[in-house]
C-alpha cells in the first residue's frame, strides 16, 4: 500500500508541473518487442545483418533540472552485464540516432563520451546483444543528471564505475527494454 501512495505522490507531482512522465523510446522496436539483428553484436557469428549498431533512442518529461543526459544498457538475463554506457550528452540532445561512432568521443552527439566495452568485442560504445543460444533481455536506462559533465570518468574508466557515477548523479530515469 505505501508503494502505490508512494506512486500516485509521483504522479501528483508531474501532473503539477505540467510534464509528461520521463519515458524513452525507439523506432527500431517496441517496449518488450525484439530488438533487429542489425543490433546484435558481430562477435558471436557470421550473419551479415548483424551489425552491432546502437539502436535510435529518444526520450521525453526528463526533469526541467537536468543539466545533461546518460545511457546505460543492460543484459538483465546475464548478472546485468553492461553493454553501453554513453555520458555527457548535452541536455539540449533528447535522442540519439542509430549507430553511434564506436569512439571514445563519438562524432554525435558532439561533446558526449563513452565507455570502453571490455568483453567479446573490446571496442568504445555501443555492444550489441550476445545471446546466440538463448533469448535475454536488455534494457537501456536514460538517465537525467544533475551535472552538465562527469569530469571523473576517462577513456579508462571501467563500465561498473561509469554506471556508480551516473546513478550518483541522476536526477530521475526512463528505461526500454527488448529482447534478443
Amino acid at each position: 500500500m505505501a508503494v502505490i501512495k508512494l506512486a500516485l505522490s509521483a504522479l501528483l507531482v508531474i501532473m503539477a508541473q505540467g510534464g509528461a512522465a520521463f519515458s524513452l523510446t525507439s523506432s527500431a522496436f517496441s517496449p518488450g518487442g525484439v530488438i533487429p539483428t542489425v543490433h546484435e553484436c558481430t562477435s558471436g557469428g557470421s550473419d551479415p545483418r548483424q551489425r552491432n549498431e546502437s539502436p535510435p533512442l529518444s526520450w521525453t518529461g526528463a526533469p526541467a533540472t537536468a543539466r545533461s543526459y546518460a545511457i546505460v544498457m543492460r543484459d538483465l538475463d546475464n548478472n546485468n552485464l553492461i553493454h553501453w554506457v554513453i555520458y555527457d550528452i548535452p541536455v539540449s540532445v533528447t535522442s540519439l540516432p542509430q549507430n553511434v561512432d564506436h569512439a571514445y568521443r563519438p562524432s554525435i552527439p558532439s561533446g558526449s563520451r563513452q565507455v570502453y566495452y571490455r568483453g567479446s568485442a573490446s571496442l568504445f560504445g555501443y555492444q550489441g546483444p550476445c545471446s546466440p543460444r538463448t533469448v535475454n533481455t536488455y534494457e537501456f536506462v536514460v538517465h537525467a543528471l544533475n551535472r552538465a559533465t562527469l569530469s571523473e570518468l576517462t577513456s579508462s574508466s571501467s563500465t561498473q564505475t561509469a554506471a556508480r557515477v551516473i546513478g550518483n548523479a541522476s536526477l530521475g530515469s526512463a528505461r526500454l527494454s527488448g529482447e534478443s
